[in-house]
């Protein structure tokens, strides 16, 4: 049997493992990345993150040329070639794993394909695509093997009509009507998506709205379009049974009333989050602790109970965020190479790549609610912003949540096209405790939807150049 040796072993090979590989070499360590993919990039690249927003891209395209007759410019119906399509998303992929695979060979990485389980905290067994299986010891390991779409019990997951996140972007076919059920991030950006394409898109969603956990105010900007877009929302509402017909997936749905109702889909899409890969990793020849949930508990190094073994990303729990998962395996990095550092952000930026897109970070109003925190919030509507207006993207909207004492700014929230690029200045601003009045000072370009940012400040002091609304208090300027 084959054994290697190697200073640090990173098993997965998606966002958090391939950059802590890399930071890893970067400092001079001797590194082993094991992934079953024939290049880094984990899920989020091969069937996540990448791919969805590629075809999120032709979804927005494709509402642009339809709204475009509201500007005096008509485009024909779209032809859907499903065939190209498909064969433009996975160029995107390709191009950008292969060239993580050219960063792994110039780093002098030593790229190993296939499944790994550790024997014990020093040793991880892999078995390679070709059923061999390789020893690697290891000074230390970081596990990075992220997670998968959950299952629903009341519904065949085994059914060829039921998608997941991940067949869901492989695109096989357009169906005429799909479900999808969860009214989370993936599943609104999947639906979207369908939707755009042709497919009559229901959503089923078990709370009271849209997105649960999201400020209310930037999810009813995003709802009101929805609306228009998906054959049906249907919030309060639970699938407790789908079978399969000749026709498709007959679902049974339970309302807000308590009444069941029957509605027949030719496809399902389970969309209700997602759960860590920690089974079958041999955790247990270990001493690594795991939750009820299998979440892998590590400290703000995100060393485990074992101290050889790190854990970072989705296998340590929510949030569930590729840009989280990344960082994390640098500071898991830097804790091996004998540095002061701990996982502590003030802001893990969230962002729905829905049209319009919502993002958020640092403190929300409604976990300052159920803190009891007391926060003064300051909205700017997109509205006043000249930029807005030219997009014909009026509907949009930036908050500030500012600590009323010290004028520090605690969170940041937007909804609007564009949300996600336009939230960096907001972490910035949270990580590096700016006051209000520093983003009010700084000198944003215009016309801009980044300006909103700046007005949402002045707003803070009343004194919004292109909103008139009186300061909640006075402030000394």
């Amino acid at each position: 049997m084959a054994v290697q040796t190697t200073e640090l072993a990173v098993v997965g090979a998606g966002p958090g493992g391939y950059a802590a590989a890399f930071l890893a070499a970067d400092l001079g360590m001797q590194v082993t990345l094991i992934d079953p993919k024939p290049h880094p990039g984990g899920v989020c690249l091969y069937h996540g993150c990448i791919p969805s927003k590629a075809l999120l891209h032709v979804a927005k395209v494709i509402d642009e040329a339809r709204q475009a007759a509201r500007w005096g410019v008509r485009f024909g119906e779209p032809a859907i070639d499903l065939a190209r399509l498909r064969a433009w998303k996975e160029e995107v992929v390709g191009r950008l794993t292969a060239g993580l695979g050219e960063l792994c060979r110039r780093r002098q990485v030593t790229y190993l394909q296939g499944r790994a389980r550790l024997r014990d905290a020093t040793t991880l067994a892999v078995q390679t695509e070709e059923g061999e299986e390789q020893h690697v010891r290891f000074a230390h390991a970081i596990l990075a093997t992220g997670s998968q779409p959950a299952t629903l019990p009341e519904v065949p997951m085994a059914s060829p009509r039921v998608l997941t996140s991940t067949s869901a972007l492989a695109l096989s076919e357009l169906p005429r009507s799909l479900l999808v059920i969860g009214g989370g991030y993936i599943g609104l950006e999947l639906g979207s998506v369908y939707a755009a394409l042709g497919t009559r898109v229901t959503v089923v969603e078990v709370t009271e709205g849209l997105l649960p956990g999201v400020d209310r105010d930037l999810v009813s900007v995003l709802a009101r379009r929805l609306e228009r877009q998906f054959e049906a929302i249907l919030l309060n509402t639970r699938v407790v049974a789908a079978q399969e017909t000749p026709e498709g997936l007959r679902v049974t749905l339970v309302g807000p009333d308590g009444r069941e109702g029957q509605q027949v889909f030719e496809r399902v899409l389970v969309a209700v989050g997602r759960r860590a890969n920690s089974a079958g990793l041999g955790l247990e020849a270990t001493r690594v602790e795991v939750d009820a949930r299998g979440v892998v508990r590590v400290d703000a190094q995100r060393r485990t109970a074992e101290p050889t073994l790190y854990a970072i990303g989705d296998l340590t729990g929510e949030p569930m965020l590729a840009h989280k998962a990344a960082h994390e395996g640098r500071v898991a990095v830097e804790a091996i190479a004998g540095r002061r550092v701990a996982f502590e952000p003030r802001a893990i930026p969230a962002v729905v790549f829905t049209e319009p897109e919502i993002a958020w970070c640092g403190l929300t109003e409604t976990q300052a609610r159920q803190q009891q925190r007391r926060v003064e919030v300051a909205r700017f509507p997109w509205a006043a912003s000249g930029r807005a207006v030219t997009l014909d993207r009026p509907e949009g909207l930036t908050k500030l949540l500012i600590d009323p004492d010290s004028e520090r700014v605690l969170g940041v929230g937007i909804v609007g096209s564009g949300a996600g690029e336009l939230i960096a200045e907001g972490v910035l601003a949270v990580e590096m405790a700016a006051l209000a009045t520093d983003l009010r000072l700084c000198i944003h370009p215009h016309p801009t939807l980044s300006e909103t940012v700046m007005e949402a400040a002045e707003v803070f002091f009343g004194q919004s150049t292109h909103l008139y609304r009186p300061p909640a208090r006075a402030r000394a300027t």
